[in-house]
């Protein structure tokens, strides 16, 4: 990138082209855990205080971090069979998440792929790809996981990340979601789910605990931090029950049937609510009855278990049409309204319509 194109994307990106700041704190960083590959949540023994936050939604001066037992890659497209997972993004400052970020904005869709360890370096990640999104008006974002679990504290702080700005999160055939990852699958506006999910209990490597009792009144603190999240995230906190009662060294499964009660798959039961407040305003109450009537559809006729993410796309899309989706008033807001968005610049790079009919492939 260009010195002058540098300069302009500041004035562009930041609310104001003012000068950063020089109080530059560093991240804070989780103690690491040497583990196994399916190793739990942990929670990360006490760190000192950082003083004060470094918002990256503002500014450019962006404190420094590294991705640690994970890989992220960003794509504009969601074929990720056939186009691949993109362009690797292993450097998280400012100008190389810009950079790498550009050739999204066109059709106003990211796919971020990350593989690996929930942490510090992961919380980083989507906070700051989502801040880039944001200032470049990229709407859609999908987060395509593969995750054996980690840190909870950092699952949580995630988490709100994402749930702030949002994400659907997949969770694709060949790719799995452990452990802590289930706080990050439940904090998703849409979960589409091929691959299995997972819990077991917590743990506390730096604990000091010699009893039982101990141990439980350090976890209780815990447990009650998980609750609070899950239930903002219209989660079901019988799923912190399970990180409390399985066993550490096993791993709890979760049956598709599951996933649909505690509220781990499909639409964010929180988000929806919010959205239905949103949509009847904004679209009429013909189009969220129709909405209702499609994801009620989708469940029915797509979730078929062991089907992988682009079958339940395709079902999905096909689908579509008997609900006169997308709709001509409120194609944004229409379901998988991202395929839309994508389909939408291909054929203005062409020069063609994009009348293609709803269930249109990509």
């Amino acid at each position: 990138m260009s010195l002058p194109f540098r300069a302009s994307v500041l004035c562009l990106l930041l609310a104001a082209c003012s000068a950063p700041s020089q109080d530059v704190v560093p991240v804070q960083q989780a103690i690491e855990v040497e583990a196994e590959a399916n190793d739990g949540e942990f929670i990360s023994a006490p760190v000192e205080v950082v003083p004060k936050a470094y918002d990256v939604r503002k500014g450019t001066d962006w404190p420094q971090v590294a991705l640690v037992d994970g890989t992220a890659s960003i794509s504009c497209e969601l074929d990720y069979a056939g186009a691949g997972d993109g362009d690797a993004l292993t450097d998280l400052s400012f100008f190389n998440v810009v950079d790498t970020l550009k050739p999204c904005q066109e059709r106003g869709l990211v796919r971020l792929r990350y593989d690996g360890k929930i942490n510090a370096g992961f919380h980083a990640l989507v906070e700051r790809v989502a801040a880039i999104a944001d200032r470049m008006e990229i709407g859609k974002r999908v987060l395509d996981i593969d995750s054996s679990g980690g840190q909870v504290e950092d699952a949580i702080k995630a988490g709100d990340a994402i749930g702030a700005s949002g994400w659907t999160v997949w969770v694709r055939e060949g790719a799995a979601c452990h452990s802590a990852c289930v706080l990050i699958l439940g904090a998703g506006d849409v979960r589409m789910i091929s691959g299995p999910v997972g819990i077991h209990r917590i743990i506390r490597m730096s604990s000091t605990a010699t009893t039982r009792a101990e141990l439980n009144s350090e976890l209780q603190a815990v447990y009650g931090r998980v609750k609070e999240y899950l239930e903002r995230n219209g989660v079901a906190v019988a799923v912190a029950d399970l990180m409390m009662s399985v066993p550490n060294r096993n791993l709890r499964v979760l049956s598709a049937t599951e996933l649909q009660e505690y509220g781990l798959d499909g639409t964010n039961p929180a988000q929806d609510d919010l959205d239905r407040l949103k949509l009847m305003r904004k679209c009429g109450a013909d189009f969220v009855r129709r909405r209702d009537s499609f994801q009620r559809a989708f469940d029915r006729q797509c979730k078929a278990p062991d089907t992988d993410i682009e079958e339940l796309n395709s079902c999905g899309l096909a689908l579509r049409d008997s609900f006169s989706f997308p709709d001509e008033a409120c194609p944004d807001d229409s379901p998988m309204s991202e395929f839309d968005a994508v389909r939408s610049a291909f054929y203005q790079r062409r020069g063609e319509s994009t009348d293609t009919g709803a269930s249109g492939t990509h």
